[in-house]
């Protein structure tokens, strides 16, 4: 069967992969993107997030070809595999930090967050503590009890979401998105390359799992329609953003969305539900950090030719909550970070590589 299937606990259906992947998709990028978008394009934002789904097809495509070239290795074996052993073992190497660096980044935004709008009393390192531990208990039940558990929390993500979008409705203006096309097209396309690899682009830490799925030739199909259903949702939010907030009060907060729950108010009665929002992002991005963590601890288990990844997954852990806490000094050099590096950074996993290794592995295949 391949080492590759002794490091993934358990099989999942192609039904339960899309669920993980539409939850993996909307992951932080619904808390988070639209004020960056706003303030790259201002009002048109949501093109720009349009112009992010559109490019959807073509980064899961090159996910599903190389996926469909190496059926039964992850992400690691397919390195060694193309590149050779030395070579492969480098790229792998560089695919497991990133990976870590994904989980950790998620895991501060997390403290960060429920400081800023929950806890501001308690110190963001208590928030990370408890919310790895949640993420290193389902890493190690393994993908059947995560898959199954996405499965669960499924219908009150989309009940959360209709109620929201419902909810704020009466409050859209549409005058917030005139003039259109007023920043030009070069703002709209890097708002869409932005919105790729916060949406996209991550999908590649998923290559982990994808030899445990049963029916692949269904789950390859269903990764399109589950990247382009979370990628809506996620325009979705943003346009809400734009017409409601404005793109300057988009821009200049740090969790527009949440922002934007604050303006609910049906009839004096309905308003201050801003836990529908944090109850819906707090699931996607558990499910987000789960299988970054995932993605690291398996392939630094791989790497290392170990029988079986759970004997890494507290002493990651702890790597994981410490790192969080240094990984942005602060919110500004987080902002810097997203606005200038993140989108080569991400590019370099995301699409450059996997086309080197697409490329390589069908002339080998040959």
């Amino acid at each position: 069967m391949g080492r590759a299937y002794k490091l993934i606990n358990g099989k999942i259906s192609e039904r339960q992969f899309m669920v993980l992947v539409f939850l993996y998709t909307v992951g932080t990028t619904i808390l988070v993107i639209p004020s960056g978008m706003a303030a790259a394009a201002k009002q048109d934002a949501w093109i720009g997030a349009l112009a992010g789904v559109c490019l959807a097809p073509l980064m899961i495509w090159l996910y599903a070809a190389l996926w469909r070239l190496f059926p039964d290795k992850t992400f690691v074996g397919i390195c060694e595999a193309v590149l050779g052993k030395w070579l492969g073992l480098a790229v792998s190497v560089l695919f497991s930090f990133y990976s870590f660096i994904g989980a950790a980044t998620v895991l501060f935004y997390v403290g960060n967050f429920f400081k800023t709008h929950f806890i501001p009393n308690t110190p963001p390192s208590f928030t990370n503590i408890l919310f790895a531990i949640v993420v290193v208990m389902g890493v190690r039940l393994g993908l059947e009890a995560l898959s199954r558990t996405a499965e669960l929390m499924l219908p009150w993500i989309v009940l959360l979401f209709v109620i929201l979008v419902a909810t704020l409705t009466p409050e859209i203006k549409f005058e917030n998105v005139q003039p259109v096309l007023e920043t030009g097209i070069k703002p709209i396309l890097m708002s869409g390359l932005s919105f790729a690899g916060t949406a996209y682009m991550p999908v590649v830490f998923l290559f982990a799992l994808f030899p445990c799925v049963q029916n692949q030739d269904k789950a390859r199909k269903r990764l399109f329609t589950a990247a382009l259903i979370g990628g809506m949702c996620v325009v979705l939010v943003t346009a809400l953003c734009i017409l409601i907030l404005g793109a300057d009060i988009t821009a200049r907060s740090m969790f527009p969305s949440y922002a934007l729950v604050k303006k609910i108010n049906i009839g004096g009665f309905l308003q201050r539900i801003e836990a529908i929002l944090a109850g819906l992002w707090f699931i996607t991005t558990y499910i987000k950090t789960t299988f970054y963590f995932y993605g690291w601890v398996s392939s630094f288990a791989e790497i290392l030719k170990l029988n079986e990844y759970r004997s890494v997954t507290m002493p990651f852990g702890i790597i994981m909550v410490v790192f969080s806490l240094v990984v942005y000094p602060d919110v500004v050099y987080m902002q810097k970070w997203d606005s200038t590096v993140f989108l080569p950074y991400i590019l370099t996993m995301g699409l450059f590589i996997p086309l080197l290794l697409l490329a390589v592995g069908r002339l080998r295949k040959k």
